[in-house]
């Protein structure tokens, strides 16, 4: 049992690596800490992990101020 954990976040360790050196997955984007966030999603109430709404209608899932909604029109409202 403890060897299949240890394999287990062995792997784990290695995805997210291939995926820091690769990128972000389509539909996620790298914010200024170098991590992978969703981009803003245009949906007719607040999705799960949103965190502000843009003047444009999008939800953004910005995991800290400084930026967010800067390519659609600045913050309308903040969720968090």
């Amino acid at each position: 049992m403890n060897l299949r954990r240890t394999l287990t976040a062995f792997l784990l360790g290695i995805l997210l690596f291939v995926a820091s050196v690769l990128g972000c997955p389509k539909g996620y984007y790298k914010n200024s800490e170098g991590r992978c966030v969703q981009r803003p999603a245009v949906t007719k109430s607040a999705p799960a992990g949103a965190t502000a709404r843009c003047r444009d209608g999008s939800y953004s899932f910005s995991r800290n101020h400084r930026g967010t909604c800067s390519h659609h029109g600045g913050v309308a409202e903040w969720l968090d």
